[in-house]
């Protein structure tokens, strides 16, 4: 019987063991999860979220396993949907729901999942509250080191599944928070100066975190919000800040599964990147232009897409945002939103965006430094505004903030200074400098590169052959050294966003983790991935 390890039991580690249940053998699968609870995943635990933190997916998007979540929501106890403000007889598929019943769905699937593997002769062991310390290959096999352990365990093959990586709270203090999930959800925040960093669905919700210690969100039957402060908090100051000072906009209603696209095929992208790295990045935008042109020609025609290139169109398609109130822009935004949702109108240039933002990803590792450069400060802006779009009811309690006095955004513009002291956060830019008593890093997830690797052994090896970032085969299997291949399968996600930068998601942690199965019996092919030059 094969001996497989999966070492993080999140999204993605859950994914693979239900593919694992299609191997026609029985495994003995060991399961290592650090949490107390397997099946959850950091984004979704109880301790890192408040009920009115939403999922950014909804049950429709959600990449099914025994039953879609509609399907397990469906099945629940009235009150306990009640507790966390659902009601049971309103569920829809697409609806946006509390992370937390997101998390307490993966876990009920996974034990599921478990009982479905014993029932076929598979043995499992789950270690709950384990931390896998080091990993290492050899000749024989794949070596695990873990706190819970006297001696290593020996597998034949580990998969890789520890998803997020935030700092520990430890490096968190009373003036700063490194990322919202280091310590945030816990901490008594004062009503004082409170400074995030980020716009996006995190900030939002680091706010929501911090003004329901000081206040309470009403919400009528009329989908209104109001926000109400206490007695005595009368000093809380929210700030968001980025760069552009854009707020991201409500997610909008289109078809789902994503109709077909007509020019960025994959077809397509594969034959451009053969024709080689120079000009690649500006071949694949005339694509881009041409698709987009055949969906909304009156939209085309009114930003003049012809004329634009793949650093103009960025611009025009911000210019009206970046000019406007950023409030008076969501709410306008919103009611645009929430209308399309009522009658089902797809607005045909954002649905074309959202479905090419896979497609052009896959040119990312074949860029010139030039061209990466110029994505990553044009066309992924793009992309990731509009596949990052966020929940109505999260911009309804943003705008109840704001009314509220509580809440403004701060333009920080291309280059700013940040200084973090004991006691506060300082912020220089062009033609200010503020100060934080307390300030909230929620930027979100950065790539990671091999030297960031939490186990020393692996880290060691990988380094010894000059793999700073990972290389990986089409099942997710490390390429190098040769003792290595196809023993561990890596679907770490901060260590594959170098040159696939839209891989967060639940839809990417099932299909890396039904790669990453698939390792058991079949080995890689061809790589998943090629590093541009100045990545190695």
């Amino acid at each position: 019987m094969k001996k497989i390890a999966i070492i993080g039991a999140g999204p993605t580690g859950v994914y693979t063991f239900f593919s694992l249940l299609k191997e026609e053998q029985p495994l003995e699968i060991a399961v290592f999860e650090r949490g107390s609870e397997a099946g959850i995943g950091m984004p979704y635990g109880h301790s890192e979220n408040t009920p009115m933190m939403l999922a950014n997916i909804a049950s429709i998007e959600v990449p099914p396993l025994f039953d879609t979540w509609l399907e397990w929501l469906q099945t629940q106890d009235a009150h306990y949907l009640a507790h966390y403000g659902v009601n049971k007889e309103a569920l829809h598929q697409r609806q946006f729901l509390p992370r937390i019943l997101l998390g307490d769905y993966f876990r009920a699937q996974f034990l599921l999942a478990v009982r479905h593997a014993e029932d076929r002769g598979f043995k499992v062991t789950l270690y709950e509250s384990c931390e896998v310390t080091d990993v290492a290959a050899d000749p024989t096999g794949v070596q695990l080191w873990t706190e819970r352990h006297a001696v290593p365990l020996q597998v034949d093959l580990a998969v890789i599944a520890t998803g997020h990586v935030w700092p520990d709270d430890d490096e968190s203090t009373r003036a700063f928070y490194p990322s919202p999930w280091s310590g945030l959800m816990e901490a008594d925040v004062p009503a004082a100066r409170v400074g995030i960093l980020g716009t996006s669905l995190s900030a939002l919700d680091a706010a929501m975190a911090v003004a329901v210690q000081h206040g309470t969100f009403h919400e009528t039957d009329e989908n209104q919000v109001h926000f109400s402060l206490n007695k005595h908090s009368e000093a809380l100051e929210i700030t968001l800040m980025s760069r552009s000072g854009i707020l991201p906009e409500a997610d909008f209603y289109c078809p789902i599964p994503y109709e077909p696209v007509e020019y960025v095929t994959g077809e397509a992208i594969t034959r451009e990147i053969d024709a080689g790295s120079v000009g690649l990045l500006d071949r694949v935008f005339r694509l881009m232009q041409q698709e987009l042109a055949l969906a909304d020609p009156k939209w085309a025609e009114q930003i003049s897409l012809s004329s634009l290139d793949a650093d103009s169109f960025p611009v025009a398609l911000f210019a009206d945002r970046m000019h406007s109130d950023p409030f008076e822009w969501a709410a306008a935004n919103l009611k645009e939103v929430e209308a399309n949702k009522r009658d089902k109108r797809t607005v045909a240039w954002r649905y074309t965006l959202l479905r090419l933002h896979e497609r052009v990803q896959e040119i990312v590792a074949h860029l010139d430094e030039k061209d990466s450069k110029r994505f990553s400060a044009g066309l992924a802006r793009v992309f990731i505004d509009n596949y990052a779009a966020i929940p109505s009811e999260s911009i309804r309690r943003m705008l109840a903030l704001h009314a509220a006095g509580i809440l403004r955004i701060l333009t920080l513009g291309q280059d700013y200074g940040k200084e973090i002291k004991a006691d506060r956060t300082e912020i220089t830019t062009h033609n200010d400098r503020l100060t934080f008593d307390v300030f909230i890093d929620a930027r979100g997830q950065r790539p990671l590169k091999t030297a960031d690797l939490p186990f020393p052994r692996l880290r060691r090896q990988l380094l010894s052959c000059g793999e700073t970032i990972p290389e990986v085969g089409e099942d997710y299997t490390l390429q190098a050294p040769e003792h290595v291949r196809g023993r561990i399968a890596f679907g770490a996600l901060p260590y594959l966003m170098h040159d696939r930068p839209f891989i967060q998601g639940l839809v990417a942690c099932q299909e890396i983790g039904d790669a990453m199965a698939r390792a058991v019996s079949k080995p890689a092919s061809r790589l998943r991935r090629r590093l541009s030059l100045y990545d190695r």
